[in-house]
């Protein structure tokens, strides 16, 4: 073998060209520490995008009613739609609501475990829902049971007077109760400060109006229609029957009383989709960096290797006419961009890892996952390798002759 006898011409033309060895190597550093961090926030948004909002999306629609006349009676046209609503066939269930999952805008309040402590209390999101609201978005329960129709009262926009009785999920009875969370059911807390909501029930998952939360499984659900001058409804319907009844409750609506408008009808799936949308283009950009990146640093190492190799060539001739073999030539320029790079990666890792702690200080981002580093060293070692084949191969047919023709 003759591996070990390459190793100090190697060494020794790598020190007579030491400014591009180190470009390359640093250049590979830089490389690898952008696309591990990189690669560790695009995971972070996959999962955030990912991750379910505990409700029926690919059969929930919404849209809005607005009175606008003096004579309009907000609560009989609510209960009228309602039950209009909820008879159209292919329709699951219908219900009144202040907002939706991943909408962007809603109530959210605190929850304390004692009067008076509201410094002390839990942020939670909060959902005004009837007895079918359960129903309606799709929810399990986990424990406890649902409102009753006499549970169900009606809210005011002035109003500061809350339920005595609420459902809360999962997530929530966690942030409540973190030693005992299936304790919650039963127990009394208490919501603006002083007043106490007893949970009756417990449901598995549902996700607040704000993705960007801490919070964002920490819900709420209280039995009360609004009465806030804009009425949303939210419409469950039997799968596939979705796009069909989105226009047919849309007319139904609006001609069964001409003092409102109706407005602003939306599928869950789009409000996930622009919930997401910043998200999204984030990925996409950090994707193209770390593209553009991988494919300018193999370019680099095009243009180093094929450097090397034209200004060596007299050498490389003379190296064949002493009988060295093509695939000694070959495995020469290989070892020398594997070392190169080798260096590069081993000094990207650190890079990496100290920005990484940065990033996780400054903008509270989870660590990178302990395998990013490794695989983004081999990725990086193949690409090198892949890189300097070409002007490799090249140099390896250089013919003997050359050492003698070349001035």
């Amino acid at each position: 073998m003759q591996t070990n006898m390459e190793w100090g011409p190697i060494w020794r033309a790598m020190l007579r060209n030491k400014t591009g060895a180190i470009l390359i190597a640093l250049q590979i550093a830089v490389t690898l520490a952008i696309m591990v961090n990189a690669i560790s926030i695009i995971q972070e948004r996959a999962e955030a995008m990912a991750r379910p909002s505990g409700v029926d999306e690919a059969n929930i629609f919404y849209l809005s009613s607005i009175g606008f006349s003096e004579d309009f009676n907000e609560q009989v046209a609510i209960e009228e739609d309602l039950a209009a609503i909820r008879q159209t066939p292919g329709v699951i269930n219908a219900i009144q609501s202040n907002s939706v999952p991943l909408s962007g805008g809603g109530w959210s309040m605190g929850l304390a475990r004692e009067p008076g402590q509201g410094q002390d209390s839990v942020g939670v999101a909060i959902y005004f829902i009837d007895e079918h609201g359960v129903d309606t978005f799709g929810l399990k329960m986990r424990a406890g049971e649902n409102f009753a129709k006499a549970d169900v009262g009606w809210r005011e926009r002035t109003s500061q007077q809350w339920p005595t009785k609420g459902l809360i999920t999962w997530a929530m009875a966690e942030a409540l109760l973190p030693d005992d969370p299936d304790s919650a059911l039963g127990q009394t807390f208490y919501i603006g400060d002083d007043e106490p909501v007893t949970v009756t029930g417990i449901v598995e998952q549902m996700q607040a109006p704000w993705n960007g939360w801490s919070g964002v499984e920490r819900v709420l659900l209280v039995p009360q229609h609004t009465l806030f001058g804009s009425t949303r409804y939210i419409i469950r319907t039997e799968p596939g029957q979705r796009d069909q009844l989105m226009a047919q409750i849309e007319k139904m609506l609006a001609e069964s009383n001409r003092n409102r408008i109706v407005r602003g009808m939306q599928t869950m799936t789009e409000t996930r989709e622009r919930s997401y949308q910043a998200d999204n283009g984030m990925v996409r950009m950090l994707i193209f960096v770390v593209a553009l990146l991988t494919a300018i640093t193999a370019l680099g190492i095009v243009g180093l290797a094929s450097f090397s190799v034209n200004r060596r060539t007299r050498q490389i001739g003379t190296r064949r006419a002493l009988g060295a073999s093509r695939a000694a030539i070959l495995r020469y320029f290989l070892t020398e961009n594997f070392l190169i790079s080798l260096v590069g990666v081993v000094a990207g890792g650190a890079l990496a890892v100290g920005l990484n702690i940065w990033m996780v200080e400054e903008f509270s981002l989870a660590p990178m996952a302990w395998y990013l580093i490794p695989t983004a060293m081999l990725i990086l070692l193949l690409v090198g390798q892949a890189a300097v084949l070409g002007p490799a191969r090249r140099a390896a047919s250089v013919p003997p002759a050359v050492a003698t023709r070349t001035v």
